[in-house]
This record gives C-alpha cells, structure tokens and sequence, in this order.
C-alpha cells in the first residue's frame, strides 16, 4: 500500500492544513501594492520632470500679457503727470526773490552791485547765488525772458582775463562793440547756442549770458542801470 502524505489537524478547528503552501508569483503583486521604495527609479524621475515642466508652462507669459502687465503700470504714472502739469503747474519754473542775496552782496562791499529794475512783463527770476572763490566774489542772478530764454547776469571783481573763460569758456571771443543804455558792451560769443554782453569797469566785470534773443540780452543789461 502506497503511504498517504503526512496531513496536519489544526487542533481548534480540526481543518486540515497542507503542509506545502503556495506563494504568489513575482507578478502577482498589483501596482497599488507597491511601496514608494519598491517603485522603479526611472518612473519616479519621469513624474517629477513632467510636474516641472508643467509648471513651467503654467508660468509662462506671453509678450501680450507682459505688454499689459506693463501698461497697467504706466497709465497711474501718465495720469499723475498730467495732474501735475496741467493743475499743479508743473511746468512751470519757480520764482524767486533776489533781493536778499543782492543784499547780502552790497554788504560785503567788494564792488558797485547792480539789480534789474524797471523789466517789462514776463521775466521771471529763478535763481539768485552768492559765491566768494579764493576772496573774490561772484554774484549770479538767472532769469527767464518773456520768450523762455535763459539768461544770467553775473557781476565779480575777479580779473576779466580769468572771469571770461570761466563763463564763456575759453572759446569766447569779441564781437565788436554796442551801445546799451548809454554805456559800451562787448559783445562776445559763449557756448552753443548762447551769447554775450560783456561790461568790463575797473574793479568790476558784468557779464549777460544766455540763450534769449539779442535784443531781450540788451533789455536786462539795460535794466541794470
């Protein structure tokens, strides 16, 4: 007679247990079975590159976007601008008194200080500087003409032969003389676009620069008397 396999009885339920008990295939696991670690590598690597790229597609803007982006910035700053100018008179220059820098001139007594008297309407004085280089001293006072011109009166008793090409620059030269006011000027060529009156007196030198007309030129040289 043939032996039969050894059998187990589970000694509770009386079952028989087979001693060989199958185990699953390699395959036999499904992909939900798996654990992070078990996961291949390279399939992990593909995700996380795909959700990079994703993003950076998302993130992408296209030149119309940035052009909009970029207006919505500019129209505040154009409307402030414009609020400026036309109600707050931005454009305009702001006047100033020379009086008391004319005043503190005459104080020091270096020399004979002329002030603009008697100007017809439209000119506008804008600055007003008191300088005193290496012991002389500088008066300057700038002004707009009627026309938008910009012009300076400086009065020194620096020497002429130092004082000209400070303000002219070197390349300043002689024009010929004319009459203002009765008193002689030399008319001298300045930088691009300007020109000169010049007044040269023993211990003082006046100079008129800028760009205004000639004849607005002689009106402020006149008007300093």
């Amino acid at each position: 007679m043939d032996s039969a396999a050894p059998v187990d009885r589970d000694s509770n339920n009386g079952t028989r247990n087979d001693r060989t008990q199958s185990h699953p295939g390699p395959g036999a696991l499904g992909a939900t079975d798996l654990t992070p670690g078990d996961r291949d590598p390279a399939d992990s690597g593909a995700a996380a590159t795909a959700e990079v790229v994703a993003a950076a597609s998302r993130s992408e803007r296209s030149p119309k976007d940035m052009a909009i982006s970029l207006l919505v910035l500019l129209i505040p700053i154009a409307l402030l601008v414009g609020f400026y100018r036309v109600f707050l008179g931005g454009d305009q220059p702001t006047e100033i008194d020379p009086a008391p820098t004319v005043a503190q001139a005459r104080s020091i007594n270096a020399f004979p200080v002329s002030e603009p008297v008697g100007l017809a309407d439209g000119w506008q004085s804008v600055t007003a500087n008191l300088q005193r280089p290496e012991g002389a001293v500088t008066l300057r006072l700038g002004y707009l003409s009627p026309n938008g011109g910009a012009v300076q009166v400086v009065q020194s008793n620096l020497p002429a032969e130092r004082l000209l090409p400070a303000e002219l620059t070197p390349k300043g030269q002689p024009q010929g003389a004319t009459e203002v006011d009765g008193r002689s000027w030399q008319r001298y060529t300045a930088r691009a676009s300007e020109r000169a009156l010049v007044l040269m007196e023993p211990g003082r030198t006046v100079i008129v620069v800028g760009s205004a007309r000639e004849s607005e030129l002689r009106d402020l040289a006149g008007a300093l008397g």
